[in-house]
């Protein structure tokens, strides 16, 4: 089950079509669909969680908690709407595109992949603009 939330005032449009997304981008890798929850969040409220259960004192647009077990994908995955629009402005990518890279890095996090080093962060951006393609595909 894919869930989504917010600690500030912002509304994702077609709830619905963003979970059937997430879902089946974790099926494409060969996962099982767990409960995957969304929360979307101010940087306080992000820097927050970074210092303290990462010892972070750095603003972040996401930080992924990871509840998986075996095949299953499950976790909260908490996304900063301030840094998800200040980065789409710094790239000049449309606010949605850089919202949903975002909210893909972190299934992706899920599934083991990881970005600490050039190679990681190479295979993660492919994979995220691969599984980016797949928002666009109607289902039948």
């Amino acid at each position: 089950m894919i869930e989504f939330h917010t600690e500030i005032d912002f509304k994702l449009d077609n709830f619905d079509r963003y979970a059937d997304w997430i879902s089946r981008v974790i099926t494409s890798e060969g996962f099982q669909v767990g409960t995957v929850s969304y929360i979307f969040c101010s940087d306080t409220y992000l820097l927050g969680l970074n210092t303290k259960f990462l010892e972070h004192d750095t603003l972040t647009d996401i930080i992924t908690f990871d509840y998986s077990a075996g095949n299953e994908v499950a976790g909260d995955i908490f996304i900063s709407i301030d840094r998800v629009s200040e980065n789409a402005v710094r790239y000049k990518e449309d606010f949605n595109d850089e919202l949903r890279r975002v909210m893909v890095h972190g299934i992706l996090h899920l599934m083991g992949y990881n970005d600490k080093i050039k190679s990681e962060k190479d295979r993660m951006r492919a994979k995220e603009t691969e599984k980016m393609r797949m928002f666009h595909v109607e289902q039948l």
